[in-house]
């Protein structure tokens, strides 16, 4: 039982690899395949953590693997709609490319100040999956997305920088920070109180 939660990030992986080899190789009816499987892995990143904290075996290690497999799966589903729909990328590269320096600009700040990747776990990042992953399964199904993707972006930038600013608050690398408030209240050396469900 004290597995599933590792199992549930192993699959996601396996998920991630697997649509992307779907997309590579062009496998015919693409969407009706790997929306399914996508849907699953998301599936996956919502209940590995809900199950972790059920059973006790919420480790910082399993939430730090958790973090790092989860920005490697959803890199895996935007290079197979990248392979599948070149043209909606072209479109919005701009956008893209700033959403792209947004992520990466959380992980720089992370390791320069305490050598650690990002594992904050914002209840707003988690609300931005969401809407991301509704993105990308319209881009899936239709090869355009247009309002959506729009939401998904700017959205997307206010996650990203509520997470800079939680980052620049903690005095040291801490997991599982809901908000900015929350952070201010650990920087004043308060407790916390995290929801079960989503933040252990």
């Amino acid at each position: 039982m004290k597995r599933i939660p590792v199992a549930l990030i192993v699959l996601r992986l396996i998920i991630g690899v697997i649509i992307l080899l779907m997309s590579a190789l062009h496998v015919r009816h693409f969407p009706d395949i790997a929306i399914p499987l996508f849907a699953i892995g998301l599936l996956s990143d919502i209940f590995d953590g809900i199950i972790a904290r059920r059973l006790n075996v919420s480790t910082i290690f399993l939430r730090r693997l958790d973090s790092t497999v989860d920005q490697v799966f959803w890199c895996l589903i935007i290079a197979s709609c990248f392979i599948q729909y070149p043209l909606f990328f072209h479109k919005y590269i701009l956008q893209l490319c700033l959403l792209a320096g947004a992520e990466a600009l959380i992980y720089a700040i992370s390791y320069v100040r305490f050598g650690k990747e990002v594992a904050t776990h914002a209840i707003s990042s988690k609300l931005w999956t969401l809407i991301l992953f509704a993105t990308l399964v319209q881009l899936m199904a239709t090869g355009e997305s247009g309002i959506l993707f729009q939401l998904c972006f700017y959205i997307g930038i206010l996650t990203r920088l509520e997470i800079v600013l939680i980052l620049f608050i903690l005095r040291e690398w801490t997991n599982d920070v809901p908000s900015v408030v929350h952070a201010l209240r650990l920087r004043q050396g308060k407790e916390i109180r995290r929801n079960k469900l989503f933040n252990g």
